[in-house]
């Protein structure tokens, strides 16, 4: 297959001046070592942990746009605040994009590699907001057959969290989750898992809508944040499941901590020994998002077994190590279509991504809207 001497890549800058550039750099077309592939890439979803690297602490909300096709570009100010916390990355131009799928189109000498000719494949790793991309070989995922790109854009970030959510609750010896923003794409795919193997799920949502459609998909305990009797509907949930683990993609604010109360509160329903020290049993909260960026309020009165950390897929997965890696991955090739399917209420190019209008619907987050962003789309 002949290849084009070029090819665009979306680059994320922040300027010493204080400004965020979104553009699209023509790089020279890529050349694999012996154990890698290049793949053309077709599909690349727009997932809200893409938005670090693309917009960091500008203000997107002052966002404005300039030419188009390959010359578009997307700036807006960052503040003093934004620039003392991004100030690492002054001046470096950064590749976009966590994961996406498409055409292996050249390959390196190795075995491996060879074999991947022609294959659609699903890969993570960064850079994935191009029109092709370098990757090792070994960290692809092989579609299966009537599987398409865009089936498997969206293979790695939110199937392997969400999978890896209950591994995380099996090794620490939980027995059921707390989940928040959970009618989110991710929240979704978390419930059709718990269901499959047998899980207790607790879904907080802030909207009544949002719990009708997690209802209707069959699951059993739905708590709306906004009602009056949310935290005596915590607190039942949990008490009835025994949940002591929760996943909160909010990350500011006091949502946390009140999960944390409600499992005390819970706790405290069964007889026993009475402490001044709160119950035994740990109670553990991970952020691992940071949809509410204001910061993280714990008011403590809930023991003294308790615990609140950052939780991130590529740090867990290198803790679990290569062979839960690959036992999580084969049961999402093999789910792809059906537990682990994401759908995409937009399709639009690599330039379309930079139009200010554009950014503004897909950087709100909105529940059950999802960008697919397609590199070989004409721009």
């Amino acid at each position: 297959m002949s290849l084009p001497s070029t090819y665009l890549q979306m680059l994320s800058t922040l300027t010493k001046d204080g400004e965020l550039r979104l553009e699209l750099a023509e790089k020279p077309m890529l050349t694999p070592e012996d154990d890698q592939i290049i793949v053309k890439i077709e599909a690349t979803p727009i997932n809200p942990s893409d938005h670090g690297v693309m917009f960091g602490w500008a203000s997107m909300d002052q966002a404005k746009g300039k030419g188009s096709g390959k010359d578009a570009v997307l700036t807006a100010p960052v503040g003093k605040a934004g620039m003392h916390v991004m100030k690492a990355r002054i001046g470096q131009a950064l590749p976009v994009g966590n994961e996406g799928a498409g055409t292996v189109v050249a390959a390196g000498k190795s075995d491996y590699a060879q074999s991947l000719m022609g294959k659609t494949v699903a890969v993570m790793g960064g850079g994935m907001y191009g029109e092709y991309r370098a990757v090792p070989a070994m960290m692809a995922m092989p579609l299966q057959d009537g599987h398409t790109a865009k089936d498997g854009a969206s293979s790695f970030v939110n199937p392997l969290t969400a999978l890896s959510f209950l591994e995380t609750m099996r090794l620490e010896g939980h027995e059921a989750i707390v989940h928040t923003a959970a009618a989110s794409n991710l929240g979704q795919m978390l419930n059709r898992i718990c269901q499959a193997d047998g899980v207790d799920l607790i879904n907080i949502v802030r909207r009544k809508e949002q719990a009708k459609l997690l209802k209707d998909m069959g699951a059993k305990y739905v708590v709306n944040s906004s009602d009056d009797s949310f935290m005596s509907d915590l607190t039942d949930a949990i008490h009835e499941t025994g949940a002591t683990l929760a996943f909160d993609a909010t990350g500011g604010g006091e949502l946390a901590s009140n999960i944390l109360t409600a499992m005390e509160a819970a706790a405290a329903r069964t007889p026993g020994a009475y402490s001044i020290y709160g119950s035994i049993k740990h109670k553990q909260v991970y952020l691992y998002g940071a949809l509410d960026t204001s910061p993280t309020t714990l008011t403590r009165g809930y023991g003294m077994a308790w615990g609140v950390g950052g939780w991130l897929l590529p740090n867990f997965l290198a803790k679990a190590g290569m062979e839960v890696g690959m036992r999580l991955r084969t049961r999402v090739a093999k789910e792809l279509k059906t537990t682990f399917a994401s759908h995409y209420t937009d399709e639009i190019s690599l330039a379309e991504a930079l139009d200010p209008k554009t950014m503004a619907q897909y950087n709100a987050k909105t529940t059950g809207q999802k960008f697919l962003i397609c590199p070989q789309k004409s721009l």
